[in-house]
């Protein structure tokens, strides 16, 4: 958040989901958004039972490397596989550790190609349209959230140097969202698509250039006011002070207007908003979002700092 006390400061550059990281998408208060209509206009579906459909062999995961097609045909193919894959395998895991290796392939691949979507807005659009509708509504969010964050990130030399770490569990990370929201009547998916956004559910550890620190960004006079005594490298108490400011800044009855003191970037809200719906539509999609790792924008290219190898 801003210096300026009660004031999300302007979004940083290094996104997650953004990172979207440089991340495509990350920094604030702080904290950053992306939309697409309100949080949560759908009703969440409830996923299809794991023991439905068996797990993929080795062979047939992705590497961390593989080539994302730039054929329209052929990546609307490989999201759908992907993405069918990534349910199943989301569906099998208890969330209480470190995600199998089947999830984090599928969830980095299925995040590159949303990545690779969101700068080829054409071959995007015709690819889109060969998807089942949900999974269309689904690929058109994300990659729209992205592109929003990626105008925000600010291309680094290839030198900085960024402090990462793992995130807490899942299903850790989960509880604190809910128990902000009967806290403070802030969407659970709201508070999750912040973090996503500016810092990957807390993989980046370093602060932001202009000081915001922890896994929700919170610069140091906004820390003062709504942190209530907690610890801002925290993951529990830090989205417990997003929580709390947001309501301060006017959610849940107007996200928008919250989430934008929290990042004066409409860009910003934008992609916080639809990340929060697709949540919202079907709860896999957190746990997918929790798996897309940290991006940074370089002047010599874009590099992966966390993941698979």
């Amino acid at each position: 958040m801003e210096e300026r006390e009660r004031q999300h400061r302007p979004r940083r550059p290094v996104l997650a989901a953004a990172a979207v990281a440089a991340l495509v998408g990350a920094a604030s208060c702080g904290a950053s958004a992306p939309s697409g209509g309100a949080a949560g206009a759908a009703p969440a579906r409830t996923p299809s039972p794991a023991a439905s459909t068996p797990a993929a062999s080795a062979e047939e995961l992705p590497a961390p490397g593989r080539p994302v097609p730039e054929n329209a045909g052929r990546l609307a193919a490989e999201l759908r596989k992907t993405t069918t894959a990534l349910n199943a395998a989301i569906d099998r895991w208890d969330k209480k550790g470190k995600p199998p290796a089947d999830v984090e392939l599928l969830a980095l691949y299925q995040q590159r190609v949303y990545r690779y979507a969101a700068r080829h807005p054409e071959v995007a659009d015709r690819a889109f349209a060969r998807l089942p509708a949900a999974l269309a509504a689904q690929a058109k969010d994300n990659a729209k959230a992205i592109r929003d964050l990626l105008v925000l990130a600010r291309p680094i030399k290839p030198s900085a140097v960024f402090k990462v770490q793992a995130p807490r569990p899942a299903a850790e990370l989960l509880g604190y969202f809910k128990k902000a929201e009967r806290r403070f009547g802030v969407e659970w998916e709201v508070l999750a698509a912040v973090m996503l956004a500016e810092t990957k559910f807390g993989r980046v550890k370093s602060p932001s250039h202009t000081g915001a620190q922890g896994p929700m960004q919170f610069m140091p006079g906004t820390w003062r006011a709504y942190g209530m005594g907690g610890d801002v490298h925290d993951p529990h108490d830090a989205v417990m002070a997003a929580a709390n400011y947001l309501r301060a800044s006017g959610a849940p009855r107007n996200y928008r207007r919250a989430l934008y003191a929290y990042n004066h970037s409409q860009a910003y809200v934008n992609a916080i908003l639809l990340h929060a719906r697709q949540i919202k539509r079907d709860p896999r999609n957190y746990y997918a979002y929790y798996n897309w790792q940290v991006f940074v924008l370089t002047t010599a290219g874009e590099r992966r700092l966390t993941g698979p190898r």
